[in-house]
């Protein structure tokens, strides 16, 4: 299923594209995120990673998985989110992004949720961990708010170019 390329001001696809459209939610610290789980190819508990020399402190480093080599990202270092523990919540949420396979550790995963227009709103220009850019809006559940990243745009960023060369 391709997501509608109409986009908002801020440059995602907007709340009525995504709507109806399913999220992992995932905690980081505080915080409750959602990502679109079609770019979700597995959940792994966390495991020991191998560490890669000069590496940015937020790459964790690469497993292999099934013989290939995913490199790594811990998003509480990537986006300055405390000191991250790891304990048996931990989570490595396995990424398709574009055909390049990728984890994400996060503190815990909770659940799959379908969001409606009406639940989408748009997400407020401040400064949050994730840059406005790669926000697609705020998903609300009742009392439950998710932040919801565009996690493509997130692993496309310059920034984690890196994470090209590390898996190469």
């Amino acid at each position: 299923m391709q997501v509608p390329s109409s986009t908002v001001a801020g440059g995602g696809p907007s709340g009525k594209d995504i709507a109806g459209h399913e999220f992992l939610a995932f905690t980081l610290g505080s915080e409750e995120y959602g990502i679109d789980i079609l770019k979700v190819q597995e959940i792994r508990g966390y495991e020991a990673v191998t560490r890669i020399a000069n590496a940015p402190e937020f790459i964790k480093g690469v497993i292999n998985l099934r013989g290939i080599i995913i490199p790594v990202v811990d998003m509480r270092i990537k986006f300055n989110l405390g000191t991250p523990v790891y304990d048996q919540f931990t989570v490595v949420i396995i990424l398709n992004i574009s055909g390049r396979v990728m984890g994400m550790v996060v503190d815990s995963v909770s659940d799959v949720t379908t969001l409606t227009p009406e639940q989408v709103k748009p997400a407020p220009e401040m400064g949050t961990a994730f840059g406005s850019d790669y926000l697609i809006g705020l998903g609300t559940i009742d009392e439950r708010m998710l932040i919801l990243v565009d996690i493509d745009k997130l692993m496309s960023s310059s920034d984690m170019g890196l994470i090209e060369s590390l898996a190469s």
